[in-house]
């Protein structure tokens, strides 16, 4: 015997009711914790949501409510704390955000006072991610085209074993690696220059991983029709493979200057930070916006906080921007498709 099915607007009925009854909950037992009516609501949501399906619907359908439910509240259970991190980060980074703060740096300003800024940070850090992408993104992308196009054998099963191990080295072990060669056995002093290599070794793999992704997802077909045309194998990987998974390549390394641009450790181990604006990544110690963060909180005065906060924005601005100009790289370099 057919059976009804529930209007459309029921998940946003169960969803509104279930949140006012997690709150009712969560006040009857005392619950002071608002993460705890959302656990509660949620719990809720699923457990309505199949009961409704199941009385007005039938099981199989209940069934395939109660899944897409549990995506939904994954979903929410994921968003939430982006959005409150963001909240929290905006609301207090631009207590002291202003033109001032980005163009001066710390000189002169003891940490309790007000004013200074974040400008000297800003530029190691844009030297530092600048320097490390420039030395792992053509490593990582010639190697992932080896792995993809020519790898064969053991040697091949051996340089995909030790980037998969690599993935996986803690920040402060690049360090050390870098301070033990760079710094004690050839003698260099502190630089961004030496940061910037921890940092590409943090790099390499995510770069290598991710572009070896992308180009097993270009068809076979487009490499044999090229070569079937009489044309090298190096043209076709130049002219052909690679144009075609620039999009997916270009996100992959944004991925990865995503993953280094927040790296303290080997900041402190190599470049041990300044209060001064120094434009040289290859003598000197400077600072990045990571360690200005952990200095400024460090202090723990009412401007500091404000200016670490500050700079946490100023970060996530930084990493913004250079996702938003790979999507745009990405677009204008993609293969042009017609009907």
């Amino acid at each position: 015997m057919p059976r009804g099915g529930l209007p459309r607007w029921a998940p946003a009925g169960i969803a509104v009711a279930s949140a006012v009854l997690g709150s009712v909950i969560g006040l009857v037992f005392g619950l002071h914790s608002k993460v705890q009516w959302g656990l509660i609501a949620a719990l809720l949501f699923v457990v309505i949501t199949y009961t409704a399906s199941a009385v007005v619907e039938n099981r199989r359908q209940a069934k395939d409510r109660i899944a897409t439910s549990l995506v939904w509240v994954c979903f929410v259970l994921a968003v939430v704390p982006l959005l409150s991190l963001m909240w929290t980060t905006i609301s207090r980074g631009l207590k002291a955000l202003n033109a001032d703060f980005l163009t001066h740096s710390m000189n002169g300003v003891t940490s309790f006072e007000q004013g200074g800024g974040v400008y000297h940070a800003l530029l190691g850090t844009l030297e530092q991610v600048a320097l490390a992408t420039l030395i792992a993104a053509p490593i990582g992308l010639l190697t992932a085209v080896y792995l993809v196009e020519y790898g064969k054998g053991k040697l091949a099963r051996a340089v995909t074993f030790f980037v998969d191990v690599m993935t996986g080295i803690p920040s402060i072990v690049a360090g050390l690696f870098i301070l033990t060669t760079w710094n004690l056995m050839l003698g260099f002093g502190p630089s961004g220059f030496a940061g910037a290599m921890a940092l590409s070794i943090l790099m390499m793999p995510v770069v290598v991983r991710s572009t070896e992704e992308m180009l097993k997802l270009v068809p076979n077909e487009l490499r044999e029709a090229a070569l079937a045309l009489g044309v090298p194998k190096w043209r076709v990987i130049l002219k052909v493979v690679l144009p075609t998974a620039i999009g997916g390549i270009s996100t992959g390394v944004m991925l990865a200057v995503a993953r280094i641009a927040g790296e303290t450790a080997p900041i402190m181990l190599l470049v041990f930070g300044s209060q001064l604006i120094n434009g040289n990544p290859f003598e000197g110690a400077q600072s990045s916006l990571p360690l200005y963060i952990w200095e400024q909180y460090k202090v723990g005065s009412e401007a500091s906080y404000d200016r670490a906060w500050a700079a946490a924005l100023v970060l996530i601005a930084f990493v913004m921007i250079l996702n938003l100009v790979a999507r745009g790289i990405a677009r204008w370099k993609a293969p042009k498709t017609g009907r």
